[in-house]
């Protein structure tokens, strides 16, 4: 199964023409086999004619264009068309003349451009072919003409079928692949955001209250470390959002866990936000990275909007779902020193609502409430 499949790949790889050059053989060899000649296609009711040298270049006429069917599709129509005609004339109805069939279907599925003008000169052909049959003594009749054209309209239609799948189906993988793109460029932007605003904003409120302190050696020293370790874990965190870039060359994205919320929550003391926080039950992975991005989330918003105000996170692990709260008391982003962007919100409400959750975040009553809903399985 693995050779043939090796065969079949390797049969791909070549040009097209060569992988139509048995289409060819057969349309050739065709007409050498005793019981196949003078079995083909007979229009104009012409009496039969022993094959000769001519009949030879006829059938090469019919047959070999073949070859070039997809890249040179109205070019192989034509040629093929031209040795039908005399193949019916000459009266040699060799099996070849079923090439006519392939190379109508061929071009109504791989021309691009004149496809009109090349459906109104191949009728125009087949009058003119009609016409000379009977000059030259054919007895076929109208209905026999009309029912040959049929036939050939019918192979030009299924070519234009195949066209028009062909290109439904790569519109719609185009679709489907700038839908991904978009998805990818959304995930890493959002991804992006929770890693570095987070840090940033604590260094920046770090690094201003280290201005205040240069008075007092040991709390500079104690300000100047808490900015660093929060530099060493944007580090962090921006190395395994590289993993999620190139997956090949780490070891892979690192999912936070519900407990590094605790880590989170000191960094966030570190940095002058008196925080609060309460946890109850047994934390559920599957929705751990959520909930630690929505405490991150709204930590963040605290430290850049409400800074040295109190803030609470309580956060219970249920059977059913984790459920995730975040109050703080002051006002509602956009109303201090930050400029309030909207995309952390709005990304965490996308996030939540991927598991089937739910997510508010508003004021309520001069404090702002972060409040989460996260399934412990996803619904639909």
């Amino acid at each position: 199964m693995t050779d043939l499949r090796r065969a079949l790949d390797a049969w791909r790889g070549f040009d097209v023409t060569v992988r139509d050059l048995p289409l060819v053989l057969v349309f050739a060899l065709a007409p050498l086999v005793p019981s196949l000649q003078h079995q083909g296609t007979q229009l104009g009711g012409l009496p039969d004619r022993p094959l000769d040298a001519l009949a030879v270049a006829v059938v090469a006429l019919q047959c070999l264009p073949l070859a070039v069917r997809r890249r040179w599709p109205a070019l192989c129509l034509a040629l093929v068309s031209t040795g039908f005609a005399v193949d019916q004339l000459r009266g040699y109805h060799t099996v070849a003349g079923a090439a006519l069939i392939v190379a109508l279907l061929s071009t109504a599925a791989h021309l691009e451009r004149g496809r009109r003008t090349t459906v109104v000169v191949a009728c125009v052909a087949y009058a003119g072919l009609a016409v000379a049959l009977e000059r030259g003594g054919g007895s076929e009749g109208a209905a026999g003409y009309v029912t040959f054209f049929l036939v050939l309209a019918l192979a030009w239609g299924a070519g234009a079928w195949l066209r028009q799948t062909r290109a439904a189906e790569a519109e719609q993988r185009r679709h489907l692949a700038d839908a991904t793109r978009t998805a990818e460029r959304t995930r890493i932007a959002r991804e992006l955001h929770d890693v570095v605003t987070h840090h940033v904003t604590a260094m920046v409120v770090q690094a201003e209250a280290a201005r205040y302190r240069i008075s007092d050696p040991a709390a500079l020293d104690g300000t100047l470390a808490a900015v660093a370790d929060t530099g060493r874990r944007a580090v962090a965190d921006l190395r395994d959002l590289l993993d999620v870039l190139d997956p090949g060359h780490g070891p892979g994205p690192r999912t936070p866990a519900v407990a590094a919320v605790r880590d989170l929550v000191e960094q966030t003391r570190q940095a002058g936000q008196p925080v609060t926080y309460v946890e109850e039950g047994d934390p559920t992975p599957a929705v751990a990275g959520t909930a630690y991005r929505v405490v991150q989330e709204a930590l963040t918003n605290a430290l850049k909007h409400a800074h040295g105000s109190p803030t609470t996170v309580h956060v219970h692990h249920g059977t059913a779902e984790t459920t995730v709260r975040v109050v703080t008391e002051g006002p509602e982003p956009g109303s201090g020193s930050f400029v309030s962007g909207g995309r952390g919100i709005a990304g965490l409400r996308e996030r939540v609502g991927l598991l089937g959750g739910q997510l508010r975040a508003g004021p309520d009553g001069g404090r702002f409430v972060v409040d989460a809903r996260i399934p412990a399985e996803r619904t639909s």
